[in-house]
C-alpha cells in the first residue's frame, strides 16, 4: 500500500488546507499522521486514491509530496503486540521510518509500517509477510 507524504510549513491551518483538497475532489483519508518538527508539518497519509492525491495535493503551494510504499501489518490487538513486532525488527537489525495504525477491529490491529528502503524485504521476513 502507497501513502502519500506531505512536507509543508509549519502553520496554522496547514493540515487543514491538505485535509480540504482531499475532499474537494472526494478522496477519503484512510489513515493519516500529522506532527511538525521546527518549522515544518510532516502528514502521511493513505487514501483511497494515490493518483488523484498526488495530483490535486501537488497544486497546494510551499508543499513537497511524495509517495512511498508501506507495509500492511496486521496483529493481534491486545497489550504487548507492538512491542513484540518492533522488538523483532530491532532485534535483526531493521530501521523504521515510522509505523502508525491504519485500523482497528475487536480483535486485530493492522498498522502501516515504512522500514527503510533497504530494509523491505528483511522487514517482510521477519513478520512473515509474503
Amino acid at each position: 500500500m502507497k501513502e502519500v507524504i506531505v512536507v509543508a510549513k509549519n502553520d496554522i491551518g496547514s493540515l487543514a488546507a491538505v485535509a480540504e483538497a482531499l475532499g474537494s475532489v472526494g478522496v477519503n483519508i484512510e489513515a493519516i499522521s500529522a506532527y511538525g518538527v521546527d518549522n515544518k508539518a510532516y502528514f502521511r497519509i493513505i487514501t483511497n486514491d494515490v493518483t488523484t492525491s498526488l495530483k490535486v495535493l501537488s497544486k497546494l503551494s510551499d508543499v513537497r509530496i511524495t509517495e512511498s510504499e508501506t507495509i500492511i501489518y496486521k496483529m493481534m490487538n491486545r497489550p504487548g503486540e507492538l512491542g513484540k513486532i518492533t522488538r523483532k525488527l530491532a532485534n535483526k537489525g531493521i530501521s523504521l521510518e515510522s509505523l502508525y495504525i491504519v485500523s482497528r477491529k475487536q480483535d486485530f490491529t493492522e498498522v502501516a509500517l515504512r522500514p527503510a528502503e533497504k530494509d523491505f524485504a528483511r522487514t517482510r521476513e521477519a513478520l512473515g509477510i509474503k
